[in-house]
């Protein structure tokens, strides 16, 4: 928004500095638990966001809802940005009691769309099994992917660049649900050393996976920056992303972040199987679905590919083409754009 000639302020905890002409305006460091995010951290950032006195406010959190309702009172134009379906994604929080996370889900979902009915837009990943799951809650709607800018990573790629021997690797978070355990012990199956970059969730977790018989065969490397994660999927020959079938994962019309970041440098995915997966693999033939929890079928897929230099390296072609051609956010900006403009100009 900011490369587009819009002023941008970003409101967020921490420091108050200037970044690629965006002002962030911090206000203080993180708390430690979350009924204190909720309590405290949504007011603060309220209060900074309304000092800004902007013509938008674009809210990328369910608990700013109340806020967003603030701020139409004081007649300003409200986004609210849906990661994900969080009627569904409530019925999975493993830190709420089971027998009250049906209750909590339907009391946010009558709220939330309480409040899309008076603000004035709404941004979704994309279609959810195939539906939009906000059909008539909002008048002014957009799908919004999470794809990678060129910049970023497509114009990092060198081909030239020296791989791992037998590597594969995993980026973002590291949890049970994600695959990690599988994928760790199919990259054993395999013989191979799979790279893991990002942050274990839970945190005892990681030590769940270190115990494993089959970590020898896992390099953790903790959290990266951004020019650090570009720097390994360049050295790696293969990228993973085995999520298991919880939740809303593989149920989007879209792949995963970090699927698309593998794609913009090359690499060959070993992915979910999914309906939407195996339509857009098929499309542009970039790499191989499989079942999440089948170690044998992962490792199989990992297999195949080391012993196929050729074809992965054709793979990793064609995803550089879907990137190019439809997953990159020069694209999917346009969307953005579009939607600015129409809530600017509404009486």
């Amino acid at each position: 928004m900011a490369n587009a000639g819009y002023d941008v302020y970003l409101v967020a905890q921490g420091e108050t500095y200037e970044k690629n002409g965006v002002h962030i305006v911090g206000f203080g460091p993180k708390r430690s638990s979350r009924l204190q995010r909720m309590l405290f951290t949504t007011r603060l950032a309220y209060q900074k966001a309304l000092a800004v006195d902007a013509d938008i406010y674009h809210l990328h959190d369910p608990e700013l809802l109340p806020y967003g309702m603030k701020l139409k009172h004081r007649g300003k134009k409200v986004i609210f940005d849906s990661h994900e379906k969080y009627t569904e994604q409530i019925r999975c929080k493993g830190y709420l009691p089971n027998w009250c996370r049906s209750l909590i889900a339907a009391c946010y979902g009558a709220y939330e769309r309480f409040v899309l009915k008076r603000i004035d837009g709404l941004v979704f990943p994309s279609p959810l099994r195939g539906k939009n799951p906000f059909e008539g809650q909002c008048r002014n709607f957009t799908f919004l992917s999470n794809v990678p800018r060129m910049e970023e990573l497509y114009h990092q790629y060198n081909a030239h660049t020296q791989k791992y021997e037998r590597s594969l690797v995993h980026v973002g978070v590291l949890s049970y649900t994600r695959g990690i355990t599988h994928l760790v012990q199919a990259a054993a199956q395999s013989e191979c050393t799979v790279y893991l970059a990002g942050a274990f969730s839970p945190a005892s977790y990681q030590t769940e996976v270190e115990t494993l018989p089959e970590f020898s065969h896992a390099e953790y490397l903790g959290k990266l920056d951004r020019p650090a994660v570009a720097d390994l999927l360049q050295k790696c020959q293969i990228g993973i992303a085995t999520l298991l079938n919880v939740g809303q994962y593989n149920q989007f019309n879209c792949l995963a972040t970090k699927v698309y970041e593998y794609m913009s440098l090359g690499l060959p995915v070993i992915l979910t199987r999914s309906s939407y997966n195996e339509t857009v693999v098929e499309q542009y033939q970039f790499g191989i679905c499989v079942d999440p929890e089948n170690i044998e079928e992962i490792s199989n897929a990992i297999r195949y590919l080391f012993d196929h230099p050729d074809e992965a390296r054709r793979m990793g072609e064609n995803g550089r083409r879907a990137i190019r051609e439809e997953f990159n956010w020069s694209i999917e900006e346009q969307k953005l754009f579009s939607l600015y403009k129409t809530i600017l100009t509404e009486k």
